[in-house]
C-alpha cells in the first residue's frame, strides 16, 4: 500500500504537468515525530566549529609577586653558594697549614746532640707562625659554625699540625701533647662572642698516629748519631702509643683511615725495635761516628772499649 504522502506528491506532479503556465510549488515535509520506544539519531550539523579565540598577553600589567616557595628556594641557593665558597677557602687554608707544618717537622729532624736547643727553638717559632698565620684563618672561618659539616675540607691540615706540634713537644720534653692543651692554645685566636674552633678527638688521634712515623725516623737518626738510649726511649713511647690505640680502634665506627694508619704504626714499631735490637746484639760492629777521626767509644753499648 502506497503511503498517503507519496500519493499527494504524485497528484501534485500530474497537476503541474497539466497546467500551461509554470507554477512553482513548494513542498514542505514535516519532520517525523519520534515514536515512543524508538531511538532518535541526530544528523551531523552542517555548521562548522565555533571560531577559536586567540589569547592575548597584557604587556602593561605588573608581574605577579614571587611566591613563598620561590623565595625559600632563593634563600637555600644563597646558603649553598656561601657554603661552597667557605669550603674552598678552608681547602686553601688547610693546604697552607699542611705545607708549613711539614717544614716544622723537617726542622726538628735536624736535631743532634750539639744543636738541640737551637733547632727546637727555631722549630717552636715556626710552629707559632703556623698557628698565627694559617690556623688563624681556619679559626675565623669555622668559629660559630658546624665544624663537622666542613670537616673534610680542613682535617688533613689539622692532622699535620697536630703531628708537628706533638713531635716538637716530644723532642723537647719527651711527653705527648694533649688535646686540651692544643685547644687551649687556639682560644686566643677566637672571638669570645661566638663558639670557638675546637679540634675534635678523631683528628687528634689521626695526627698522633702519624707521629709514629716521624718518631721512627728520629730513632734511626739518633742511633746513627750514637744516642742509643734516646732511641730506646722513643721505641718505648711508640710502643705505648700503639698499645693504647689498639684498644681504642675497635670501638671506632668503621674508620678505615685509622685502620690503615694502625698498620703503618705497627711497621714503625717493628723498625725501631729491630734497629735497637741489632745495635744491642751487634754492638761491637757498630761505629757511632762514621767518617770521624775520633776513636769510637763503645761504652754506651754496655761493653768495654776495644784496643
Amino acid at each position: 500500500m502506497v503511503p498517503l504522502r507519496l500519493r499527494a506528491c504524485h497528484r501534485l506532479l500530474r497537476l503541474r504537468s497539466s497546467l500551461p503556465l509554470p507554477i512553482t510549488i513548494t513542498i514542505t515535509m514535516a519532520a517525523p515525530q519520534p515514536q515512543p520506544g524508538c531511538k532518535t539519531i541526530s544528523s551531523p550539523s552542517t555548521a562548522g566549529p565555533p571560531p577559536k579565540r586567540f589569547r592575548t598577553m597584557a604587556t602593561d600589567a605588573a608581574p605577579p609577586p614571587a611566591s613563598a616557595m620561590k623565595a625559600k628556594f632563593a634563600r637555600h641557593t644563597d646558603y649553598l653558594n656561601a657554603l661552597n665558597d667557605k669550603r674552598e677557602r678552608l681547602v686553601k687554608a688547610s693546604r697552607d697549614v699542611t705545607m708549613n707544618s711539614k717544614k716544622v717537622i723537617f726542622q726538628v729532624h735536624r736535631i743532634s746532640r750539639n744543636n738541640k736547643e737551637e733547632v727546637l727553638s727555631k722549630a717552636e717559632n715556626d710552629l707559632a707562625a703556623v698557628v698565627n698565620q694559617h690556623i688563624g684563618k681556619l679559626v675565623k672561618e669555622l668559629q660559630g659554625t658546624d665544624f663537622w659539616k666542613l670537616r673534610r675540607a680542613y682535617t688533613f691540615g689539622v692532622q699535620e699540625y697536630i703531628e708537628a706540634a706533638t713531635f716538637c713537644r716530644f723532642c723537647k720534653t719527651g711527653t705527648l701533647l694533649s688535646l686540651d692543651e692544643i685547644n687551649d692554645s687556639l682560644l686566643a685566636l677566637s672571638d669570645k662572642s661566638v663558639e670557638p674552633l675546637q679540634i675534635n678527638v678523631l683528628d687528634y688521634i689521626l695526627g698522633v698516629a702519624d707521629l709514629s712515623g716521624e718518631l721512627m725516623r728520629l730513632a734511626i737518626g739518633r742511633i746513627s748519631d750514637g744516642e742509643v738510649e734516646y732511641a730506646k726511649d722513643i721505641c718505648s713511647s711508640v710502643r705505648d702509643i700503639y698499645r693504647e690505640l689498639t684498644l681504642l680502634v675497635p670501638l671506632m665506627d668503621d674508620n678505615n683511615e685509622m685502620k690503615k694508619k694502625m698498620e703503618v704504626m705497627l711497621q714503625s714499631v717493628v723498625k725501631i725495635e729491630n734497629a735497637c735490637f741489632g745495635v744491642h746484639v751487634r754492638g761491637s760492629e757498630y761505629i757511632p761516628m762514621l767518617g770521624s777521626s775520633a776513636e769510637p767509644d763503645y761504652a754506651f753499648f754496655g761493653g768495654a772499649d776495644y784496643d
